[in-house]
């Protein structure tokens, strides 16, 4: 018999439930990369809820993308001024005799950030806000408000229109690449950098139903993900090093301009990768 398509997406749901779930633990203890596994598997929820939107009660999962946007968004802040620390630490140790007070407020004030962005994740967790999540999430893991008639309809042919569905939104944005004024370049290629992550988790969820072309869709788009991810990292490392060197003193001005410029490379090494990332959308399917 065929699997359904509701059997097989709430698989995929249940999958990234339990992930959020064991991560949290971790959180709560600061334990290592816990911030980044938990955001991960909210923003694989939220991507695999909206791709398949269709099969579930359009309310309740518009509802529910909501607080796992507004949980995402708090374990972002933190994510990031994580990765920012850990970027600075390796840039400067390219460096000798770098200022005290470029180290402080690259590195510390990453720390900081990250410390103060925690802080305000453990008291949400231990507010009214998530415990609701948590409970919703745990009717989501085993009676999801599923559409009946469109849950039962075949999981190779559902999953098959969405993956085709999210590729033509992400080929879209990469068309619209080229055309793109210099000013919105950037978001634009960020745009297409979450297109790319919703494709992979589509992809990832209908794997076990589609088989391999899925998991190669899902793949490409990954990689083309973490291209533009890189590139990303680069632009916003080189703007905070850009606002942190304003009024500093002679030495450490140059040290920041140095840093500065090292990242525009670091973006234009990445951003040289894109043509060829994203040549598997122009494919026809």
């Amino acid at each position: 018999m065929a699997t359904e398509a509701g059997e097989a997406v709430v698989a995929a749901l249940r999958e990234d439930i339990d992930r959020l779930f064991d991560a949290e633990p971790d959180v709560r203890a600061d334990a290592d990369d816990s911030v980044h596994q938990m955001r991960v598997a909210t923003r694989r929820l939220r991507s695999v809820l909206r791709s398949y939107r269709k099969l579930f009660d359009t309310e309740k999962a518009a509802a529910t993308v909501t607080e796992l946007k507004w949980l995402a968004d708090l374990l972002g802040v933190a994510r990031d001024a994580e990765v920012r620390g850990e970027r600075f630490t390796d840039l400067l140790a390219g460096y000798d005799q770098v200022p005290t007070e470029v180290t402080d407020a690259l590195v510390g004030g990453s720390h900081t950030a990250y410390t103060d962005a925690h802080a305000e994740i453990v008291s949400a967790l231990d507010g009214k806000r998530y415990r609701r999540l948590r409970k919703v999430l745990k009717t989501w893991r085993t009676d999801p408000p599923l559409v009946p008639k469109l849950a039962r309809d075949s999981a190779t042919q559902v999953f098959a229109k969405v993956l085709r569905r999210d590729r033509k939104r992400l080929r879209a944005l990469v068309f619209a690449e080229p055309t793109a004024t210099p000013a919105d370049r950037v978001e634009l290629l960020h745009d297409i950098r979450k297109g790319a992550k919703r494709l992979r988790y589509s992809c990832e969820a209908a794997a076990t139903v589609l088989g391999t072309d899925a998991a190669d869709l899902g793949a490409r788009a990954k990689r083309l993900q973490s291209v533009l991810g890189d590139h990303r990292d680069a632009v916003e490392s080189r703007e905070a090093i850009l606002v942190a060197a304003a009024g500093s003193h002679a030495v450490a001005a140059t040290v920041y301009e140095l840093l500065a410029d090292t990242e525009e490379a670091a973006a234009g090494r990445a951003i040289a990768h894109y043509p060829a990332a994203a040549a598997f959308i122009s494919v026809a399917n």
